[in-house]
């Protein structure tokens, strides 16, 4: 495997999790608090490499792992085909809890979560507050578990309880029925051709690569991201949002970004992520394909919900640790479904207004301004 070129300061090592070997960059002294630092798609522990640093100069052991069906703790490629079950939101929990387990240490001080990485801390901080006493959401709003509804008549139902039909199905409908046809990009991601869309995509994988990192950063040319109303029709919503969210029906990935790629010399300015440092990523997604990080997509889209079902026996029940949102103001991310925010919100029973959007950064927010990320974080830490 290519080097990453990491500081000395950061070692890299593997972790026996469960029977996973976990790869993990780590920095600091073990006797520290432990603070858990968990990547999105598609994305690696390498996106944090600007800030556990800096981190562990503060007095933390930082700790960043290669999740299930990423970078080098994916061994070999997963294929669409393979059990969605390791993949399904508990038991991403249950490998964080035997990461921990693992490293020997009886208490997280704070858990942080990038884009899928936020959902894995905001259910882990949900699941288990008596280990991780502290979350940081990162690009992505938690909303907290399902939940079980009582329906108006509830006499049809041998439990007076059912469950609402998932979101995204509803707005794939929708989006479905616009003029031309739409479809969520998560819809896409759990569909059977994206992993070999993306890898065999036209011009080569660091192409697509560059253009679709380029598309959700501050450099982005559809980034004004803004709050959406959510009484608004859902064409009003569609509109609003870039294409890499809300995708032509005949489009795939490659075909949404590419269009939008960054000028040659655009690449030589851009100071967050150079070309070497893109070359890890795309080394890493070349030998591993999409599809382990894109299983996750699949278990949240499942109509059926069966793959987050585990988490209905959590119906009700908010999150009471300390609690911090932390995004790019030109992020979507934070904004494509309207109303999450304030469901998170109501979710997170100590957030108390910790609610930032971190100037001159989209999505990548840990990599496009990592200072002022160790900042909040370090701010967030000491005022809880």
């Amino acid at each position: 495997m290519a080097s990453w070129a990491l500081p000395e300061a950061i070692t890299q090592s593997y972790v026996n999790v469960d029977g996973l070997n976990v790869h993990i960059l780590g920095a600091g002294s073990p006797a520290d608090p432990l603070i858990l630092l968990l990547h999105g798609f598609p994305e690696l522990s390498y996106s944090w490499r600007k800030t556990i640093l800096p981190l562990a100069a503060a007095g933390y052991h930082v700790v960043a792992p290669d999740m299930r069906g990423y970078g080098r703790t994916c061994t070999q490629p997963v294929a669409y085909d393979d059990n969605l079950a390791p993949f399904r939101p508990i038991a991403i929990v249950r490998d964080i809890v035997a990461l921990v387990a693992a490293l020997r240490v009886s208490t997280v001080h704070a858990i942080v979560g990038h884009d899928m990485g936020s959902l894995v801390a905001g259910n882990c901080a949900l699941l288990r507050p008596d280990l991780f006493k502290r979350v940081v959401c990162i690009s992505v709003p938690f909303t907290g578990a399902p939940r079980y509804t009582v329906p108006p008549d509830h006499h049809n139902t041998p439990r007076g309880i059912i469950r609402p039909p998932p979101l995204l199905p509803l707005i794939s409908r929708a989006l479905g029925a616009l003029d031309p046809p739409r479809k969520h990009y998560t819809v896409y991601f759990s569909s059977p051709s994206a992993d070999a869309d993306m890898r065999n995509a036209p011009g080569g994988l660091h192409g697509f690569m560059r253009a679709y990192y380029h598309v959700k950063s501050a450099d982005g040319p559809a980034n004004e991201a803004h709050e959406l109303d959510v009484e608004k029709p859902i064409e009003a919503i569609a509109a609003a949002l870039p294409e890499y969210y809300v995708m032509r029906a005949e489009r795939d990935m490659p075909g949404s970004v590419l269009p939008h790629a960054p000028s040659l010399a655009a690449v030589a300015e851009n100071r967050w992520l150079p070309e070497d440092e893109l070359a890890v990523y795309v080394d890493e997604y070349a030998r591993t394909g999409f599809q382990g990080g894109l299983n996750g997509y699949r278990c949240a889209t499942d109509p059926s919900g069966a793959w987050s079902a585990d988490l209905l026996a959590f119906s009700g029940k908010t999150v009471e640790v300390p609690a911090m949102f932390l995004a790019g103001k030109k992020d979507w991310g934070t904004w494509q479904f309207p109303g999450a925010v304030k469901l998170m919100e109501s979710e997170f029973a100590k957030m108390e207004g910790r609610f930032i959007l971190v100037d001159g950064a989209g999505h990548w927010v840990q990599q496009e301004q990592a200072e002022a990320v160790v900042k909040h974080l370090l701010g967030f830490f000491k005022e809880t």
